[in-house]
C-alpha cells in the first residue's frame, strides 16, 4: 500500500487553506479574531505529543530521538520568545505574533509528503524537495516568509516609480488622495520640517521625509470617538482644532478598522469665549483634544501619542495628497511561505547553496 505521510503530517494540511483564509481576512480587515488561535493552537499541541510519542515508542534510533528533541527545542524555545520579543519592540501585530508561535509549534520538524512521480513509473517524490541540514520546518516557513515579504518593496517602488513618484519614500509608502485616508490602512508618513505643501515633488520629499507617522486605524479611532469624519475636519480645521470643540459625550472609539468607522458626524456649530470657532489658526493647551482622546481610552491607540496625532490631523487638514505606507499584513507573506515550504522546500537553504555558502 502506498504511504503517503503519517496521520499527524496529513492533518497538519489543515493548516494550509485556513492560513489562506486569514491572509485574506488581514488584506481586507486586518483583524483577525482571537478564537481563531485557540484550535489551531491546540492541533499544534496534540500533534506535538502526537509525534514525540511515535519517535519515542517506535524503532527511532537513538540518534533520530537526539535530533527529533533538538528540532522541537529550537523551534518552541528559539522562535516563540523571538515572536514575543518582536511583539513587546512593535515589530509585531497580536495576531503576527500568535501566527509565528502557532508555526514553531506546528512545524518543528520537516514533515513528509510522498507522491508519484510524474512521468516515472513505480517511483515517487517526497516533499518538501529541498530541506536544510538543520531540519526545524519552522525556520524554513520564516526564511520563506522574509524572502517572499522582501518582494513587497520592490513592487510598491516599482508602482511609484511607473506612476513618477521617486523618493526615498517610494519603497515603504504610496501617495494618496487626503480625503481617503480613512478608507486605508496604514500610517501616515509625517514630514520634519513644517507642512509639505507639494507632496507630489520629490525633492520637498527628499528634504522633509522622516519616519514620524500616525497609524491610520488610531485616526479612525479618533475620529470615531468625536463623532466626526475626515471630511467634516478638512472643511473647517480651525473650529475642530480647539478642544472646546470635544463633545460632551464621546462614542466608543472602537478597533480602528475600517469596518468599525460607521459613527455619524455630530457637526453642532460649537460657541466658545472666541464665538464660533472658526478656521482661523490658534494657540491651545490641547489642539484637537488629542491628549483628551488618549487619555479617555487609557492611552491604547496603537503606539499614538498627542503630537502625533496632532500632526497627523494638521497634515490631513492641509495637504491634498499624503504617503501612506500600507504595510504589508505579516500573515500574508507567511502564508505564501508555508505554500512554498510544503513544496519546494527553503528557498534561503538554496539560494546559499547557489553562492557557495550553504
Amino acid at each position: 500500500m502506498f504511504d503517503f505521510a503519517t496521520i499527524p503530517d496529513i492533518l497538519r494540511l489543515v493548516v494550509l487553506p485556513v492560513f489562506g483564509y486569514l491572509a485574506w481576512r488581514d488584506i481586507k480587515t486586518r483583524r483577525i479574531p482571537h478564537r481563531t488561535w485557540y484550535p489551531l493552537g491546540a492541533l499544534a499541541l496534540v500533534l506535538l505529543v502526537w509525534d514525540g510519542y511515535m519517535v519515542f515508542t517506535g524503532d527511532a534510533a537513538a540518534l533520530d530521538q537526539r535530533l527529533f528533541l533538538t528540532r522541537v527545542s529550537i523551534s518552541v524555545l528559539v522562535l516563540v520568545p523571538l515572536a514575543y520579543g518582536f511583539w513587546l519592540l512593535g515589530g509585531f501585530g497580536g495576531a503576527d505574533t500568535k501566527a509565528f508561535m502557532l508555526i514553531a509549534l506546528l512545524f518543528p520538524t520537516y514533515p513528509d509528503y510522498h507522491l508519484w512521480a510524474v512521468g516515472i513509473e513505480g517511483e515517487f517524490a517526497t516533499l518538501p524537495l529541498v530541506a536544510t541540514d538543520v531540519g526545524v520546518f519552522s525556520m524554513t516557513i520564516l526564511a520563506n516568509t522574509v524572502l517572499v515579504g522582501a518582494l513587497y518593496p520592490v513592487a510598491l517602488a516599482g508602482k511609484n516609480a511607473v506612476t513618477g513618484y521617486v523618493s526615498p519614500a517610494m519603497f515603504v509608502a504610496t501617495p494618496i488622495d487626503a480625503a481617503a485616508a480613512t478608507q486605508r490602512y496604514g500610517v501616515l508618513l509625517e514630514f520634519a520640517e513644517g507642512r509639505l505643501r507639494d507632496a507630489r515633488s520629490p525633492s520637498a520629499l527628499r528634504s522633509h521625509f522622516s519616519w514620524r507617522r500616525l497609524d491610520l486605524d488610531a485616526l479612525r479611532m479618533y475620529l470615531q470617538w468625536r463623532g466626526l469624519d475626515l471630511a467634516s475636519v478638512r472643511a473647517d480645521p480651525g473650529r475642530y482644532r480647539d478642544p472646546e470643540s470635544l463633545p460632551e459625550e464621546s462614542n466608543s472609539p472602537g478597533s480602528g478598522s475600517v469596518a468599525d468607522s460607521d459613527v455619524a458626524p455630530t457637526d453642532t456649530a460649537v460657541e466658545t469665549d472666541g464665538g464660533t470657532l472658526t478656521s482661523e489658526p490658534k494657540e491651545y493647551d490641547d489642539p484637537w483634544g488629542a491628549e483628551a482622546f488618549l487619555d479617555d481610552i487609557d492611552g491604547n491607540a496603537y503606539g499614538t501619542t498627542p503630537e502625533m496625532l496632532r500632526d497627523g490631523l494638521e497634515t490631513l487638514a492641509e495637504e491634498d495628497v499624503v504617503w501612506i505606507s500600507p504595510g504589508i499584513p505579516f500573515i500574508v507573506p507567511m502564508f505564501f511561505g508555508l505554500v512554498v515550504a510544503f513544496t519546494y522546500g527553503d528557498l534561503l537553504f538554496t539560494l546559499l547553496g547557489a553562492i557557495g555558502i550553504a
